[in-house]
């Protein structure tokens, strides 16, 4: 099966100083993968650079076939990716429901080829979501931590991604609503979506992803699948522990 996401040989950086070295990745359709390290060590840099968000000084970014490096970020989400940032960065000052429809991609029709994707709707979120439905009419300020996370993983949902990229959902969360947001990413994978996670909890990911990369200051050091690195517990010691 051919990546819907490829990365291969990126470079980036922040003015005079290099962040990302020669970092590449594929993710598959319907994929999960893992991006893991320690603060600081390019995850997050990596995530600017796919959605535009960073400009990188070399190396390739194919989404769906097309090369989308130096695309504008409005560019890139309509080539099927969406970004659940840390943070949140929900709207604050817009209802539950202004929050999902404000950058919603409408629904394509229905695909009746295998395995496509089912279209997401407000109906859909709320399904999945029920107390973003209860809360509807609140402001975003108004929410919970975990509601907020809800919110801004329904409002990516809601512009019909092929690929959702995760940066520390559950960091901050409750216990009882970081194993909310475990199942609801299970769910996912299980519909059929491509995910690109990055967390903490090694023990959820190794349960969730079908490979694992491990960045160590900018560069990819490890790869491999949930079994391998099961198999390898001085990788989680060496590149992972605190």
């Amino acid at each position: 099966m051919s990546a819907f996401l490829s990365v291969q040989g990126l470079q980036a950086g922040y003015g005079r100083a290099q962040v990302l070295f020669d970092v590449s990745l594929e993710v598959e359709p319907g994929q999960v993968v893992t991006l893991l390290g320690r603060n600081g060590m390019g995850r997050s840099t990596t995530v600017k650079c796919l959605f535009g968000l960073l400009a990188a000084s070399a190396g390739r970014i194919v989404v769906g076939g097309t090369q989308v490096l130096g695309e504008a970020p409005h560019r890139v989400a309509r080539r099927g990716l969406a970004l659940v940032p840390e943070g949140r960065q929900i709207f604050t000052g817009l209802t539950v429901e202004e929050n999902l429809v404000a950058t919603a991609r409408g629904a394509q029709p229905r695909d009746s080829r295998p395995g496509a994707l089912r279209p997401w709707t407000l109906e859909r979120i709320y399904g999945f979501f029920p107390r973003l439905q209860e809360r509807r009419g609140n402001l975003g300020w108004q929410l919970s931590g975990g509601e907020q996370q809800m919110l801004a993983i329904g409002r990516a949902l809601m512009t019909n991604p092929r690929l959702l990229v995760l940066d520390e959902a559950t960091e901050g969360l409750a216990p009882v609503i970081r194993e909310e947001i475990w199942r609801t990413l299970a769910e996912l994978k299980r519909e059929g979506l491509a995910l690109i996670v990055i967390d903490k909890n090694i023990g959820h990911l190794l349960r969730l992803a079908d490979r694992h990369h491990v960045i160590e200051k900018g560069r990819i050091v490890w790869q491999g699948d949930s079994d391998a690195l099961r198999a390898q517990p001085q990788i989680v010691h060496q590149y992972l522990g605190v």
